[in-house]
C-alpha cells in the first residue's frame, strides 16, 4: 500500500478500479421518499478526518457530531493523524474521539488501525471528511463492508485533489457544501446528479454575535486562513499595500499557520511597514478578533464555502473576498461586502477601500451579513439536512 500524500489520489487508483470491477456500487438516490423507520436503533456513525487541528472542516465536524440526534445516531469522531486542537472541544460535548495515528501524515499503520476498528466496531455509516480520508477511507470502508460510506467534497479544488473522477463510485453518496462544487463534480468528474447532495455549511449565530459597538483603535483588516498556496496571501499583502494611501492608519492582521508562514512573513516585511501588519497564531475562539476588526478579507484563488466567511458575517463583519467557488453564494456585492476576481490585487484593494473608506456602509454590510447568516446558514438547518440524507441512506441499506 502506498503512503498517501495530502490531496494525491493517484496511488489509490489501481485499488479503486479493482473494487469497481469486483462489486456493484450502484446505490439508490437519497432523493426518494424518506422511510422514517421510527423504531430503528441508533445507527453507529463514525466521522473520519485526517486530524482535529484548527480548521473549517474540523470545526464543522465537531459541530455536526454534537448536534446529530442521539436517538438516531450514535456518533464518534475518528482521526488518522496527529493534530488535536479541537479534540478537547469534542470531548467536552461527550463525543468520543478515536485516534488511529500519531504521525503528522497518514501512513500504512494508521490505515491498518482503521481497517481493524471498522472490522470490530460494527460501524453502520462512515462519513469521510477532508481529502486523505476521502481517498483511502472509501476503499478501506468498502473492503471492510461498511453498509454506508458517505464521501464529502468541501474545499476549493477538492474534487481534483481527492480524485473524484476515479473514486466517486466507491462512496454510496457524496455531500458537497456549495452549489458550485456540486456542479463541478457533475460536469468534470461524471458524478451522477442523484449521487451528490449539496448541504451548505452552518454557523452558530448564538456563539458568533456582533460587537456591542465600534471597536476602538485603528481600522483592522482581518484575514483568517492557513498559510497555504490556495489562500494566496501574496495578493492580499499587495492589495493591502495599495490601500495604504487612502487608509494610512489601517492595520493588517493575519491569523493562521501552515507551510508558507515564513514565506508570507518575508513578503510582508519586504512590502509593508512593520507596524502595519501582525501575525497571530490560530485559536479556538475567534470572536475577540472579529469584534476588533473592521472587515474580513479572503484572497483565495480556490474555495468551496469557507466557514470563516460565515463566522464573520454572523459576527456582523463586512467581507471583501475573491469571487471563487461558493463565495458568491454568501457575499452579495454592495449588500454584505464586495467581491474581486482572484489574483487581482488592485481589484481586491478597491473592495477593501470601499469598506474602509465608508465605515457606515461597512456597518450596514455587516448588519445585512448577520441577517443572511441567521436566515440561510444556521447550524440547525445544516444538521437537519445531514440527518435527512443519512437517514435515507441507512434506510436504503436496510438499517
Amino acid at each position: 500500500m502506498q503512503r498517501p500524500a495530502g490531496g494525491d489520489a493517484r496511488g489509490a487508483t489501481a485499488l479503486a478500479r479493482g473494487l469497481q470491477a469486483g462489486e456493484d456500487t450502484t446505490f439508490a438516490s437519497p432523493d426518494l421518499h424518506r422511510d422514517m423507520h421510527p423504531h430503528r436503533p441508533a445507527a453507529r456513525v463514525a466521522l473520519l478526518l485526517q486530524d482535529l487541528s484548527f480548521g473549517g472542516t474540523q470545526r464543522q465536524a465537531v459541530e455536526l457530531a454534537r448536534r446529530l440526534d442521539p436517538s438516531r445516531f450514535q456518533t464518534e469522531i475518528w482521526q488518522l493523524a496527529a493534530g488535536d486542537d479541537l479534540a478537547p472541544v469534542a470531548r467536552r460535548h461527550g463525543i468520543p474521539v478515536v485516534r488511529l495515528g500519531r504521525q503528522t501524515r497518514v501512513g500504512p499503520a494508521a490505515l491498518a488501525r482503521l481497517w481493524r476498528q471498522l472490522r470490530v466496531r460494527e460501524i453502520d455509516l462512515l462519513l469521510l471528511l477532508t481529502v486523505v480520508p476521502n481517498i483511502w477511507g472509501r476503499m478501506v470502508g468498502r473492503l471492510a463492508r461498511i453498509p454506508v460510506v458517505v464521501g464529502t467534497c468541501r474545499g476549493g479544488g477538492a474534487h481534483r485533489r481527492q480524485g473524484e473522477r476515479w473514486l466517486w463510485s466507491l462512496a454510496h453518496h457524496i455531500i458537497s457544501n456549495s452549489a458550485a462544487l456540486k456542479r463541478q463534480m457533475i460536469r468534470e468528474c461524471g458524478v451522477p446528479a442523484g449521487r451528490v447532495s449539496m448541504i451548505p455549511n452552518g454557523v452558530d449565530t448564538d456563539y458568533f454575535r456582533p460587537a456591542a459597538g465600534p471597536a476602538p483603535g485603528p481600522p483592522v483588516v482581518l484575514s483568517v486562513a492557513r498559510m497555504v498556496p490556495d489562500k494566496d496571501h501574496g495578493t492580499l499583502i499587495e492589495a493591502f499595500r495599495l490601500t495604504a494611501p487612502a487608509n494610512p492608519g489601517a492595520e493588517l492582521w493575519l491569523v493562521g499557520d501552515g507551510p508558507r508562514l515564513e514565506a508570507v512573513k518575508t513578503h510582508a516585511r519586504r512590502v509593508l511597514p512593520p507596524d502595519k501588519v501582525r501575525f497571530l497564531p490560530p485559536r479556538e475562539d475567534l470572536r475577540p478578533l472579529f469584534q476588533r476588526a473592521s472587515l474580513l478579507v479572503l484572497s483565495s484563488n480556490t474555495e468551496a464555502l469557507p466557514n470563516v466567511v460565515l463566522e464573520a458575517m454572523a459576527a456582523g463583519l463586512p467581507v471583501a473576498a475573491t469571487a471563487v467557488g461558493g463565495v458568491p453564494e454568501m457575499v452579495t456585492p454592495a449588500r454584505t461586502g464586495w467581491l474581486a476576481p482572484p489574483e487581482d490585487a488592485p481589484a481586491l484593494a478597491t473592495a477593501m477601500n470601499r469598506l474602509l473608506g465608508d465605515p457606515e456602509q461597512g456597518r450596514a454590510c455587516g448588519r445585512a451579513g448577520r441577517r443572511r447568516a441567521v436566515r440561510d446558514f444556521s447550524l440547525m438547518a445544516m444538521t437537519r439536512a445531514y440527518e435527512d440524507v443519512l437517514d435515507r441512506l441507512l434506510a436504503q441499506a436496510g438499517l
